[in-house]
């Protein structure tokens, strides 16, 4: 039998959540607390340490099921796509109401009143789940501050093609685990892109060639890549958008570009 894989799976040696016992081996099993990511993004890493690489991040809304909070690290496990692994505690707060709302767009302000002439709170990032009530002019008051009110559109209404939602990303800047619209890596994007559509997608490339789609002969012309075709080589992933060309990001050129 193959190992589960860590990164899927929310278990440790000496840890395991509780509806794995039986099916994992751990020193002791515990239940999940749902909370919720209250940054604009927040990088998920495969230890508790600040100073190791991204696996992946999660952004403002994302829920996290956490099994152990412990030294200012919460590990666990992220609802949106599965993945395992330290989240900084400061960034969760306990599970309010369900959104009810996502940022469209790829960035917008929040402010603390409705009106543009005040010091913003911060900001969202694309994909950015909230909880929306009234509306105040051109604005919504959010779970988060007042958001721009044509900027959200209800969980419930997807994009309709993930290469069109790339392309709104060109000239992001490539960041290693990066999933938000300040920086995205190759299967990021793609995630970002796919989740937008309302298609489930795995975070990294080589759980996206085992699960996304399915195989097609190799074309024999680069014009013969049809708009979606996904690419995959060792570590990479782009998008076909149609007429030979391809959008991904890159740490070639880092950034995210269409090119032959």
């Amino acid at each position: 039998m193959n190992p589960p894989d860590r990164r899927l799976t929310p278990c440790r040696e000496d840890l395991a959540a509780a509806h794995l016992r039986g099916s994992v081996t751990a020193s002791r099993y515990a239940e999940a607390e749902v909370m919720q990511v209250t940054q604009a993004s927040a990088p998920l890493r495969r230890a508790p340490d600040a100073a190791l690489g991204y696996e992946t991040e999660l952004v403002f809304g994302e829920l996290f099921d956490v099994y152990e909070i412990a030294q200012g690290w919460a590990w666990g496990q992220a609802r949106r796509d599965g993945y395992v692994g330290y989240l900084e505690a400061s960034v969760l707060a306990p599970a309010g109401p369900a959104a009810t709302h996502k940022l469209r767009v790829l960035r917008s302000f929040l402010y603390p009143v409705p009106g543009i002439k005040v010091t913003p709170l911060g900001f969202l990032s694309f994909g950015a789940e909230v909880v929306a009530r009234e509306e105040e002019g051109a604005f919504t008051r959010t779970s988060a501050g007042f958001v721009y009110s044509a900027h959200l559109v209800p969980l419930g209404v997807f994009e309709r093609d993930p290469v069109t939602v790339a392309e709104r990303m060109i000239g992001t800047p490539y960041l290693w685990g990066g999933k938000s619209s300040l920086g995205l890596d190759c299967s990021g994007l793609v995630q970002t892109a796919c989740h937008a559509c309302g298609i489930a997608a795995l975070r990294d490339s080589d759980m996206q060639e085992k699960t996304l789609g399915e195989a097609i002969s190799l074309p024999s012309a680069a014009q013969d890549y049809q708009r979606g075709d996904l690419l995959f080589w060792p570590g990479h992933v782009a998008m076909a958008q149609g007429k030979g060309l391809m959008i991904h990001a890159n740490a070639h050129f880092m950034a995210v570009t269409s090119e032959p």
